[in-house]
C-alpha cells in the first residue's frame, strides 16, 4: 500500500466526482483511499478564482513514500486524589478542565455566566429590548465570547499542533463539520457553536466533570504562595490547583488577582471600531461578481503601516454577518462582530483597529491597573456619549474627511446607530492612524469607502499579561494558573484552548 500527497486546482463548485476524477488522472489510479489536507481559495485572478487542494491518496497502486504520521494528544489516565478548580468555560478554560479530568482529576469549572442556552435568550432579550443582563451577554456565559463571535479556528502559531489536532477533533465529535480539519480559515458559526458547546460540556459531565453556572469568582484565598480555596457567591471551594481562565473582559477579576498579588505587566494591543459594508460590495471587489458557486461570502484581511503613523489592519472579519453590542459591563458600550455557518446576510463587517502600545500613547510608564482604568474608562466614555448602547458612527468617507454625517444608514447592529465625529471619541494619535489606514483600504478594495465605521472595539486582546513561570505557574504561586485571552499569552479559539491544554500537561506532569 502506497502513499502520495498531492495538490490540485479545482472550480469553486466542484463536485466530489470531479475531485475523484482529478486524482485518477494525476496519480493513473483506479482505486483508492483520499483525505482532503487542506484547502484554500486562490482568488487572485478574479477570471480563475479556484480552490486549491491538498488530498492524501492511498493505493496499492502507488509505490514509495510513507503518510505523514499526526501525534495525538497523550492524556495518561492515573487515579488521583486531586482536585482542579477551573473558573471559566471558554476554551482555555473547558479544555484545561477536560484534559484534567481525563488524567484522573476531580475536576470543576465554575462560570460566572449562564449555560449557552439560557444565555442566547439572555442575549436575544438584549437586543430586543437594551435591557443589560450581567450572567447572559456576549462576553460571559457558556463557551466564552467565543461562542457568540463567528467561531473562526484560525491560529498564526505553529507550535500547537497536538493541541490543536485534539481540539479539532473534540468539536468534530461534537457536531461540528469535518471540514474544520481542513479548511484554511475554518469556521463553525455562531448558530452552531450553541450546540457544539453544549455537547462539549455533556462529554465532560459524562466523564465525571462539574460544572457551575451562575457563579463567580469573588476572591482567593491564599497560604504561603499557595492558593487554598476559591471564594464565590455559592460558597468556598478547595482544591489542589486553580486555574483562572477568566477571558479578558472580566475586569473584576483581574484586580482581585492583583490585590492578592499575582503580577501583570501591560502589553501591546488593539483598538479601534468596526466598519460594515453590503457583503455584495465585498464579493463583486473580491472574485468580480456578486456570488460564486461553492463559496459562501467573500473576505478580506487588510493591513496598513501608515506614513508614521501607527500600524492598522482588519481583524475577525464576519462576512455574511452581524454588528453586535459586546459589552460586559451595563455602563460600557462595545462592538464586535459575529456570522452565522452559513455566511448568508445582508452586510460584511470587521473589526478596523490599530496597534497600540499604551505607554507610548500615554507618554509614560503605565502599571497594569492604570492600563485597565484607562480602557475601562474610554468604553465608559462611548456608553455616556450614546446614553446607552447605540453605536456611534459615520461613513468611512465621512471618517477619512473629518466630516460627521447627517442622515441616517442601514446596518445590521440590533440597537441602533447614533451620528458623530466617531474620530473624536478616540485619542487623537489612533484616530489617525485609522483615517491613514482606511484610506489605504479605499485603494485595496473597490467600493471600501461605501460603508460605515462604528462603535468602539477594544476587545482585539488583552491590555495587560499575567507574569508567568516556564511550568506556567502564576509567578510566585505554587498552584495557581492563569490561561488564554485572559492570560495575555493567547488569541482566539485554537490558541485559547491549546493554552489551557498546555497549563493542565504541566500540572499533570507536576502531580506525577
Amino acid at each position: 500500500m502506497g502513499f502520495r500527497e498531492i495538490t490540485l486546482n479545482l472550480p469553486t463548485g466542484y463536485t466530489e466526482e470531479e475531485l475523484k476524477d482529478r486524482i485518477k488522472k494525476n496519480l493513473g489510479v483506479r482505486d483508492f483511499f483520499h483525505q482532503i489536507e487542506n484547502k484554500s481559495l486562490d482568488a487572485r485572478k478574479k477570471d480563475n478564482i479556484h480552490w486549491k487542494i491538498r488530498v492524501s491518496v492511498i493505493s496499492e497502486q502507488i509505490s514509495g513514500e510513507n503518510p505523514v504520521q499526526h501525534h495525538p494528544l497523550e492524556i495518561p489516565y492515573k487515579k488521583r486524589n486531586k482536585k482542579a478548580v477551573v473558573a471559566g468555560s471558554g476554551p482555555a478554560g473547558f479544555f484545561s478542565a477536560f484534559v484534567l479530568q481525563k488524567a484522573g482529576f476531580s475536576t470543576t469549572i465554575i462560570e460566572r455566566g449562564s449555560e449557552v442556552r439560557k444565555r442566547a435568550e439572555g442575549v436575544m432579550a438584549f437586543e430586543t429590548t437594551g435591557l443589560f443582563n450581567p450572567a447572559c451577554n456576549y462576553a460571559f456565559g457558556e463557551g466564552g465570547a467565543g461562542t457568540f463571535s463567528d467561531g473562526k479556528l484560525t491560529s498564526r502559531t505553529r507550535r500547537i499542533s497536538k493541541e490543536k489536532l485534539f481540539i479539532i477533533s473534540r468539536y468534530i465529535d461534537a457536531g461540528a463539520p469535518g471540514e474544520i480539519a481542513y479548511l484554511r480559515h475554518p469556521h463553525l458559526g455562531s448558530d452552531r457553536l450553541k450546540k457544539i458547546v453544549g455537547n462539549l460540556r455533556k462529554e465532560f459531565l459524562n466523564i465525571g466533570g462539574t460544572v457551575l453556572f451562575d457563579t463567580i469568582l469573588n476572591d482567593l484565598k491564599i497560604e504561603d504562595e499557595k492558593v487554598t480555596e476559591a471564594l464565590t457567591d455559592s460558597g468556598g471551594m478547595e482544591g489542589d490547583f486553580f486555574l483562572i481562565a477568566s477571558g479578558h473582559s472580566a475586569y473584576e477579576t483581574y484586580r482581585m488577582m492583583m490585590r492578592r498579588g499575582v503580577r501583570f505587566r501591560t502589553k501591546n494591543f488593539a483598538l479601534g471600531s468596526r466598519v460594515e459594508h453590503e457583503q455584495q460590495v465585498i464579493n463583486r471587489a473580491q472574485w468580480g461578481r456578486e456570488s460564486l458557486p461553492g463559496v459562501k461570502a467573500a473576505e478580506y484581511r487588510l493591513t496598513s503601516r501608515g506614513d508614521g503613523n501607527l500600524p492598522v489592519y482588519t481583524f475577525c472579519m464576519c462576512p455574511g454577518g452581524n454588528v453586535v453590542p459586546s459589552t460586559a459591563y451595563r455602563n460600557a458600550n462595545t462592538v464586535n462582530g459575529m456570522s452565522r455557518y452559513r455566511r448568508d446576510g445582508r452586510f460584511a463587517n470587521a473589526a478596523c483597529v490599530a496597534a497600540v502600545d499604551l505607554e507610548r500613547l500615554k507618554g509614560r510608564k503605565m502599571s497594569a491597573a492604570e492600563a485597565l482604568d484607562w480602557l475601562e474608562a474610554l468604553e465608559e466614555s462611548f456608553y455616556n456619549y450614546s446614553d446607552g448602547y447605540k453605536a456611534p458612527y459615520c461613513g468611512i468617507s465621512d471618517f477619512i474627511n473629518k466630516k460627521e454625517p447627517f442622515s441616517s444608514a442601514e446596518s445590521s447592529y440590533p440597537l441602533g446607530l447614533k451620528t458623530s465625529a466617531l474620530w473624536e471619541l478616540m485619542p487623537y494619535e489612533i484616530s489617525a492612524s485609522i483615517r491613514e489606514g482606511l484610506k489605504e483600504f479605499c485603494r485595496k478594495i473597490r467600493g471600501f469607502e461605501t460603508g460605515i465605521i462604528m462603535g468602539l472595539e477594544s476587545k482585539t486582546s488583552s491590555p495587560v499579561q499575567a507574569v508567568r513561570e516556564k511550568d506556567m505557574r502564576c509567578s510566585g504561586f505554587k498552584n495557581l494558573y492563569m490561561i488564554g485571552e485572559g492570560s495575555g499569552y493567547a488569541g482566539g479559539i485554537i490558541s485559547s484552548g491549546a493554552d489551557g491544554i498546555k497549563a493542565a500537561v504541566k500540572i499533570i506532569e507536576s502531580a506525577g
